[in-house]
């Protein structure tokens, strides 16, 4: 067992970052520094394990992180694409999983609806992650809020201001803020803030950190001092339809350069991507000597990778 499961009892799964605590999420990015620092110490950490990736939506950064960490730890993936068809549509997702957990070691799992991700790690008797659904995204939160630390050196009162849709990045970004105990502002348009229920919790788990969650709906005045400017795409997958009506209702939104020069003198820029340039962000931000944007992306591989140790190790 894994040092970091030696010391802290996880719960089986990671669906949406709500079930693991402020000290697991620590420790989670202590392993994830280890990990990144000393790659050669866990080659064979996950030697003989074998993950089903389950994918109902594209992918570029989180199908190849989760191939390449399991298999930079002796394990292998198993990529099954249900891009054209999603999953209980063929066999029952239930079925799906009491197959999948007589082959394989953990489902990694991005589906269209959170329902499904859930119904997974009710049924199978394996490690359930989720890797995107349209109520969250906790595999993203938890690498940027590890690039956060990398470069700040801390996380507690980090003012962090998350500008636009309130979606499932930034439900998973409201749950990771809270945990770490930063002070994190959301700016989205009426009718557009995070779900009530995730704001609740959030706030809930706060209190325990000394963090802050204020829901706000002007841009500028969420942006004011902070130290990280985040943004997303204005339409998520399966929005599309949306598109043209939340490009006007969502253009006050834009991170450019003016309202970039509202946050601090040092602060940064993020993104989960992949992102619309022109839209929901200028290239001026996005190619900014103080965008974060790629280490983020390089940042889930080792996130990924002790998240996988965590459960499956």
């Amino acid at each position: 067992m894994n040092a970091v499961a030696a010391t802290l009892t996880f719960t089986r799964d990671l669906l949406t970052g709500m079930e693991w605590s402020p000290a697991q999420v620590r420790e989670l990015h202590h392993l994830a520094a280890d990990i990144k620092s000393r790659p050669d110490r866990y080659r064979g950490a996950l030697a003989g394990r074998f993950l089903a990736l389950i994918f109902e939506k594209p992918s570029l950064r989180t199908r190849v992180t989760f191939e390449v960490g399991i298999s930079s730890m002796g394990g292998s993936a198993v990529f099954l694409d249900h891009t054209n068809s999603r999953l209980g549509e063929r066999e029952s997702v239930s079925d799906v999983a009491r197959n999948l957990e007589r082959w394989v070691h953990g489902i990694v799992a991005r589906t269209f609806e959170q329902r499904v991700v859930d119904e997974l790690a009710e049924v199978a008797g394996i490690p359930v992650i989720n890797a995107l659904t349209d109520r969250f995204h906790p595999c993203q939160a938890l690498s940027d809020f590890f690039t956060l630390e990398e470069h700040f050196g801390g996380l507690k009162g980090l003012k962090f201001a998350y500008v636009g849709d309130g979606n499932n990045i930034c439900h998973s970004l409201l749950t990771i803020a809270a945990r770490v105990g930063a002070h994190i502002r959301v700016a989205a348009p009426a009718g557009y803030e995070p779900n009530p229920a995730v704001v609740v919790d959030a706030r809930r788990a706060a209190r325990e950190t000394r963090g802050k969650v204020e829901i706000l709906s002007e841009p500028e005045e969420a942006v004011a001092g902070a130290q990280v400017v985040y943004t997303d795409v204005w339409a998520s997958m399966g929005q599309e339809h949306e598109a043209a009506q939340r490009a006007q209702i969502f253009a006050p939104y834009q991170v450019n350069e003016a309202l970039f020069e509202q946050a601090a003198p040092d602060s940064v820029f993020l993104h989960c991507l992949p992102a619309h340039r022109g839209s929901e962000v200028t290239d001026a931000v996005m190619d900014s000597p103080r965008s974060l944007v790629f280490d983020q992306a390089e940042n889930r591989l080792h996130v990924q990778k002790a998240i996988l140790l965590t459960l499956l190790g």
